[in-house]
């Protein structure tokens, strides 16, 4: 059966305001409560996950540092990046944590297929990847069955602030973005629903109620 699915757009939100929503949403939902997917833009922000190293922050800037509680090391989110955070009832959905992170990198996988760019899983460092540069990352956390975070996907970003890092530990990872990948211009929020369709294909949704997005 397919199930439902709440489509959120909050535009360009702050990190910390988002992340604490998210706690929130996960704590007080119960078996009833439908899935929901938030698509948003932050302001500059470096995260560090649960079991992130500070040394892997190589450059002090003014870029806020914000210490959070997906998994995974430091990694850069701005402007020009989709963020998709996928607050699921995995147990509901009888899908493991695995079996998610593979899905959702599926899902970035086709969403590129669609625009002609061929990218690819790499062994033991998740996330997808377009001749060995980061285009995708992936960040969870589940609690009690139920996950949020979720995924990030350079769009038309500014990718020098990940020179300031090691992009989610990896000494001399390369990032990149969609819209150099092509030779027409992007729209941000096409992508994003671009994004959204795969996602309800793949994990067998179907939207329910949705917020408009906003225009870039």
């Amino acid at each position: 059966m397919t199930d439902a699915l709440v489509i959120k757009h909050l535009g360009c939100k702050p990190y910390l305001e988002t992340w604490q929503a998210m706690k929130t949403f996960t704590d007080e939902r119960n078996e009833r409560t439908p899935d929901e997917c938030w698509v948003v833009e932050h302001p500059p922000v470096l995260t560090l996950g649960q079991a992130g190293k500070e040394a892997h922050i190589l450059t002090q800037s003014s870029i806020p540092i914000v210490k959070t509680d997906r998994g995974g090391q430091v990694t850069y989110h701005g402007p020009g990046q989709v963020m998709l955070y996928c607050l699921l009832d995995l147990k509901r959905k009888g899908i493991g944590v695995k079996e998610l992170v593979s899905r959702l990198e599926q899902v970035v996988i086709n969403l590129l297929a669609d625009y002609g760019v061929n990218a690819a899983r790499k062994a033991g460092a998740p996330g997808v990847y377009v001749d060995e540069a980061k285009i995708s990352a992936l960040g969870l956390r589940v609690r009690k069955g139920r996950s949020y975070h979720g995924l990030a996907l350079n769009v038309d970003a500014d990718l020098s602030a990940f020179d300031t890092i090691n992009p989610c530990g990896y000494e001399g990872l390369k990032t990149v973005n969609l819209q150099s990948l092509l030779d027409e211009p992007l729209v941000f929020d096409h992508v994003a629903d671009d994004l959204l369709n795969h996602f309800c294909t793949l994990f067998d949704y179907h939207k329910t109620r949705s917020t408009e997005p906003t225009t870039r």
